[in-house]
């Protein structure tokens, strides 16, 4: 039981998570199918805090904006735009791989993504990496215990 937990623990945390965590639950014996729910629901429990917790920080950037005096340039309003069309899926997808997923969420919120958009994403791309970790993984795994 303490080692599910782990599993929990460990894909909450930024840099670790599920590309991490999967395959070493898998590794150490423990059902795929748990690891994966697992690291599914660890890793979008801080994905969803962070999409809650961003509005004080975005408030503070628009804040900050104003003290400036700058308003949100025609750039900005169409990065936004281009954002919310093409460029959440593919930061979302990407970001497991790439960057992390908290960082993708992140960064998907700075350029203007919407939360829902945001935790739809995610929770989409967290979903297709965790079947693809998992099931690489144990039929990897698989592979070389019947090979010995």
């Amino acid at each position: 039981m303490l080692e599910y937990l782990l599993v929990f623990l460990g894909a909450a945390i930024p840099w670790i998570e599920i590309m991490i965590v999967i395959p070493l639950g898998i590794i150490r014996g423990l059902s795929p199918m748990w690891v994966m729910l697992l690291s599914f629901a660890g890793n979008m429990s801080t994905i969803l805090l962070l999409i809650i917790g961003f509005h004080p920080i975005k408030e503070w950037m628009e804040r900050r904006k104003q003290k400036k005096g700058k308003g949100e340039s025609k750039r900005q309003q169409r990065a936004k735009q281009i954002m919310n069309t093409y460029g959440l899926p593919v930061l979302a997808l990407a970001g497991p791989i790439l960057i992390g997923t908290h960082i993708a969420a992140f960064i998907g919120l700075v350029f203007g993504a919407k939360k829902v958009n945001t935790a739809i994403w995610s929770a989409v791309s967290i979903a297709l990496w965790c079947l693809v970790f998992g099931i690489l993984t144990a039929m990897g795994f698989d592979f070389f215990v019947n090979r010995t």
